[in-house]
């Protein structure tokens, strides 16, 4: 099978198979980001894909999901994606879902009918690196399109019934901006229906173009006490009914509960966790993470 650069995927989709449809990142561009630098963003030909789903089986046995490979999978057409689909209920029918990386504008292209179509073909929970619902850290980490952009896509992808997963990237504004990150993401889901909200926290990269302004002086990174209360208030302005997952590497605390139900808990879980931590310590585990991301 073709793979371009190493797997990646979420954690909870380890036990996936794997498909590249599409290499590298359509938009490569965040300035906090150290993943898919050595690589051309390209779409595989379709005879490629074709070939590795006829491989499906000797690889990854009876599947029942499928993780779309490539820094944003779903920045493929829609025919191949619908083609990809046909594919997989051919040669590989214990498939029941296909997922993978998205970006908000991965969906400029795809119409609110091609979306339910996408549903019905079993396309559910990509996985949609949002990041913020704030303009002003949008653009600080050069996301490439606006929070009302944003808005407009999850309303999209909600109206055609295709349940999905949205991020907040913690510590992605300055220091002693992070509240209003948090309650102008949580403003943003508002009246949306996500599967899940995944948090993860701003782990800067030497050599990522964030950490060299940093190291000019250009942008003064939050604590990690910052990042915990601005996840805190996330989780306190949040509306939605949906799983709230705090696992990733990058995150001093981990935990996956359901929201509104266990919100009050969760608070306190937080709370109790920033009292009995040490800006020291928890500066420890982010070094600690940044060596690992090198």
């Amino acid at each position: 099978m073709h793979f371009s650069s190493g797997i990646n995927c979420p954690p909870y989709e380890t036990a996936d198979a794997y498909l590249q449809v599409t290499r590298g990142c359509s938009h490569n561009q965040c300035l906090f980001c150290t993943y898919f630098k050595d690589q051309r963003f390209a779409k595989s030909p379709l005879e490629e894909i074709e070939a590795d789903i006829q491989e499906m089986h000797a690889w990854f046995g009876t599947p029942k999901r499928v993780f779309l490979q490539g820094a944003d999978g779903f920045a493929a057409d829609y025919d191949t994606l619908v083609r990809v689909a046909d594919l997989l209920h051919e040669h590989v029918p214990s498939v029941e879902s296909i997922g993978g990386y998205a970006r908000i504008d991965n969906f400029f292209d795809k119409t609110q009918d091609q979306l339910r179509e996408l549903a019905n073909l079993g396309y559910e929970n990509p996985y949609i690196g949002v990041e913020s619902g704030d303009d002003a850290v949008l653009r600080r980490i050069n996301k490439g399109y606006t929070a009302a952009q944003a808005r407009e896509v999850l309303e999209k992808i909600d109206a055609a019934g295709m349940p999905y997963i949205v991020n907040f990237l913690g510590g992605a504004g300055v220091h002693g901006y992070g509240l209003a990150n948090a309650q102008l993401t949580a403003k943003l889901y508002d009246g949306l229906h996500p599967s899940m909200v995944n948090a993860s926290m701003l782990t800067l990269v030497p050599g990522t173009p964030l950490c060299r302004a940093m190291e000019k002086g250009r942008y003064e990174e939050s604590t990690e006490t910052e990042k915990l209360e601005e996840v805190r208030e996330l989780v306190r302005c949040l509306t939605n009914d949906t799983v709230f997952m705090n696992e990733h590497a990058s995150n001093l605390f981990h935990v996956q509960c359901r929201i509104p139900y266990a919100k009050d808990e969760l608070l306190k879980y937080i709370d109790d966790f920033i009292g009995r931590s040490t800006e020291e310590g928890l500066r420890g585990y982010r070094e600690a993470v940044t060596r690992a991301f090198r």
